[in-house]
């Protein structure tokens, strides 16, 4: 490469002013560009080569690592695969035994309403039943109060009179 007093020469006059100078060998400008020029450009090229091949590895270690990843994505989704019978069977049994929870706790609350029924319905028998018996009574004796007419017959359960029969 070339020193910075050589670059500097480049814009001194070819001459110094005064009287014409014999005549000289034309200076061969591109030749000094290319003497310049050829040791950047050589270690541009060796730059460029490393590059070529950093990327032709790394296209490599891409391609390797791809074929790995998709192994590895195989592999996984095999076992997923096995995995979700096991899931859904889990799952399964999950929901089950969630609605037999929920039937067994539904059965233990109609019985209490069932039992509260029941004693409620004690509770209010023997009054309901006084009640009854008490109509009851009222209707035999309004009817022996009154006689009943002669040609109309009373059914057996009813209030009302029946046509004919026995």
């Amino acid at each position: 490469m070339t020193g910075f007093r050589d670059f500097l020469a480049r814009f001194r006059p070819a001459v110094s002013p005064g009287r014409a100078a014999p005549g000289g060998v034309p200076a061969d400008r591109s030749a000094e560009l290319r003497a310049e020029l050829t040791p950047p450009l050589a270690l541009l090229e060796q730059a460029e080569a490393e590059a070529r091949t950093v990327r032709e590895r790394a296209a490599a270690a891409a391609a390797s690592d791809l074929r790995e990843a998709e192994r590895q994505a195989e592999v996984i989704v095999a076992e997923a695969r096995e995995e979700a019978g096991e899931v859904r069977a889990r799952t399964a049994e999950q929901v089950l035994r969630a609605a037999q929870d929920e039937a067994a706790a539904l059965l233990a609350e109609a019985a209490r309403e069932a039992v509260a029924v029941r004693d409620r319905a004690r509770s209010l028998t023997p009054a309901l039943a006084d009640r009854v018996v008490a109509l009851v009574l009222e209707d035999i004796a309004a009817q022996q109060a009154s006689p009943p007419p002669a040609q109309s017959r009373m059914s057996r359960g009813q209030g009302r009179p029946r046509e004919g029969g026995p």
